[in-house]
């Protein structure tokens, strides 16, 4: 077999293929051209449009929109009453933003270890974080596949704690036939280019708790209202409103608004062609030794925002570093998803280190996250696989 291109031989393709890539077409370029010409380029009926819309695709009975994905998990901890003081327990193979909003409220994030066939967070590991200091979990459904919310539900509401859903990879995703973001207490989205629907940037905090919502309301925009039932001072004039908690500016634009309900619309389209190729790969990965496929629960209908590949180094004379530079010689451009959190300095210097999330830190050691977007062609994805084929088989022991 020809040698990978490190080794001096020639690619599998000659263009680049990135590991992740959004879509637009002429329907969105459309929507957020209509709203430039419009009245209103924030805080306009694009916003309610687009909170009605992801309630009736989740069945959540109230949709806040917001800024960012960061900002949507930040609103929900005020909203869930995390403090100073408190514990939330979440999953170290993330991006930090999930563990980081607890550190915005002032608690203490507590890493519970990962399932080491999932990925997703393990609920017995949760369950050994609980103290009498926890006051919410953050479970991320890491790659779009659902954490284990009925378990976790159990565990968050026979400790008097809320489940907050970090839903950035989900959005698609069904738990036992419910759509993810009608589950948990909270489920936040993320819309990032890399994400399965975009808005440029954007995040949504979905609940069916109407207390929830209207803290997440006040938290979105400065913590100020004009509702008159939760107003405390009187007034008989029109321009009046309160600010009445402590907020912040995570409003959303009506130009990503537009752009989101646009991209929702293609959404089923978008489910369908990643299930076709993380198929395809399932496939055509389950027979390689020395590859281990992600195992998925059969309660999750899964859309998949991210495909991993987990490297068995002991079956190799290359480690994980040189197949993933032997992937971008052969123009396969991979990531890998994530870090642990706690090795960050800044968590370092908080006192958190390594040795405690065993199956994180082990699954961190072994993974490469290949590409996966909607308008990756048939082409696109035989490329990818034989890339990966040949760098195995050159270098299986």
């Amino acid at each position: 077999m020809e040698k990978p291109a490190i080794e001096g031989g020639t690619p599998v393709r000659n263009s680049k293929i990135s590991y992740g890539h959004q879509y637009i077409d002429e329907a969105d370029i459309q929507a957020v051209v209509d709203v430039l010409r419009s009245d209103f380029l924030t805080c306009g009926p694009k916003i309610t449009e687009l909170e009605k819309k992801l309630c009736e695709l989740t069945g959540a009975k109230y949709a806040v929109v917001c800024s960012n994905g960061t900002a949507a998990l930040h609103i929900a901890c005020l909203a869930a009453g995390v403090g100073e003081g408190d514990e939330v327990i979440t999953t170290p193979i993330t991006f930090a933003a999930s563990a980081n909003c607890a550190l915005y409220c002032g608690a203490r994030p507590v890493f519970a270890d990962i399932n080491p066939e999932t990925y997703n967070i393990d609920p017995a590991s949760v369950e050994k974080c609980v103290t009498d200091k926890s006051k919410a979990v953050v479970a991320v459904d890491y790659t779009g596949q659902s954490t284990e919310l009925d378990e976790l539900l159990e565990i968050c509401h026979s400790n008097n704690m809320v489940l907050i859903e970090d839903g950035a990879h989900v959005i698609g995703t069904k738990y036992k036939g419910r759509a993810n973001g009608s589950i948990a207490d909270m489920t936040t989205f993320s819309f990032h280019p890399v994400k399965t629907i975009t808005g440029g940037e954007g995040g949504a905090v979905l609940t069916n708790s109407e207390e929830f919502y209207q803290k997440l309301l006040l938290y979105r925009s400065h913590g100020i209202t004009r509702d008159e039932s939760l107003l405390e001072h009187e007034s008989d004039v029109p321009w009046y409103y309160e600010q009445i908690d402590l907020g912040y500016n995570y409003r959303m634009t009506d130009m990503q608004a537009a752009l989101i309900i646009s991209q929702l619309d293609k959404l089923e389209m978008f489910c369908r062609r990643r299930k076709e190729i993380v198929a395809r790969y399932n496939e055509a990965f389950s027979k390689l030794p020395g590859i281990f496929v992600q195992k998925e629960i059969p309660e999750s209908d899964t859309t998949r925002h991210l495909y991993i590949l987990r490297i068995m180094p002991d079956k190799f004379t290359i480690d994980r570093k040189r197949f993933f530079e032997a992937l971008g010689a052969e123009n396969v451009c991979c990531n890998v998803h994530y870090i642990p959190t706690y090795y960050f300095p800044y968590y370092e210097r908080l006192g958190y280190r390594r040795g405690i999330c065993p199956n994180a830190e082990k699954l961190y050691e072994e993974i490469i996250t290949l590409p996966l977007y909607y308008s990756m062609t048939d082409e696109d994805v035989e490329s990818v696989i034989e890339a990966v084929t040949k760098i195995a088989n050159y270098y299986a022991k």
